[in-house]
């Protein structure tokens, strides 16, 4: 295994990161374990989501960001795929 595919693997994780932190805001935990999880999570999550919720207008109510973040890691794990191809053959 490739430095670039554990880059690859790890960007797969943080979006997946990304989709239970969103999933999770919905719920709004107060206290517990689930609390604990949120807040780690968004100290995880939120230094790439802020910098989409600086440039992206919310809609309504509907905070499309984490939509945005995803798409742009994904670009980025593209673009790591690409050169893992390039160098690799």
């Amino acid at each position: 295994m490739t430095a670039l595919s554990i880059v690859v693997s790890l960007i797969d994780f943080y979006q997946i990161l990304i989709v239970v932190y969103v999933l999770m805001s919905w719920l709004r935990p107060s206290t517990g374990l689930v609390y604990d999880i949120y807040r780690t999570l968004g100290t995880i999550v939120e230094p790439w989501l802020g910098l989409f919720r600086k440039i992206v207008p919310t809609m309504g109510m509907l905070d499309v960001s984490p939509i945005v973040a995803i798409v742009a890691l994904s670009m980025v794990q593209w673009l790591v795929r690409s050169l893992m191809y390039a160098l690799l053959g």
